[in-house]
């Protein structure tokens, strides 16, 4: 007959936890559990904000048949709408991320191998985030090249 071993002291129902599943007061718990919480929170975040991008890309006005670079670049004329698209990006990219992380640390095996998986992750990430920044906070819809501005029916007449 096999014993199944318990985390209890090893008597069933005794009441005292064995030393070796005793949890200790480690930082990494408590990082764990504010990114858990985080998940959590920038996911119902992120559910308003997708829906609210949708619902204003696809079906206010023309719909999808209005989407194109006037379009775009009227929305982000207002900051408004450029702090919505930051705050979608961030926390898409970090809410993302994060869930990358948890999978890389439960299905790699070499300390080596996790590392520079995480590395890598969070490189791009940072890539990622700061060129998406610099694009929404940039972005010039009547640009002048050679002291010519380039033709648009959204640009105002110079």
């Amino acid at each position: 007959m096999t014993t199944i071993e318990s985390p209890r002291s090893g008597k069933i129902g005794s009441g005292k936890i064995a030393p070796q599943y005793n949890r200790t007061g480690s930082s990494r718990g408590n990082f764990e559990m504010i990114a858990w919480l985080f998940m959590r929170l920038s996911g119902i975040v992120l559910v308003v904000l997708i829906f609210g991008h949708l619902f204003v890309n696809l079906l206010v006005g023309e719909g999808i048949h209005a989407i194109d670079f006037g379009f775009v670049a009227g929305k982000w004329a207002d900051p408004f709408w450029q702090f919505w698209d930051l705050a979608m990006l961030w926390l898409a990219m970090l809410h993302g991320t994060n869930g990358v992380r948890t999978i890389i640390n439960d299905y790699a095996e070499k300390d080596s191998t996790r590392f520079w998986l995480k590395m890598v992750l969070y490189a791009a990430t940072l890539v990622i985030i700061i060129l998406g920044t610099l694009v929404i906070f940039t972005f010039n819809p009547c640009p002048v090249v050679d002291g010519v501005q380039l033709p648009g029916g959204f640009c105002p007449a110079p």
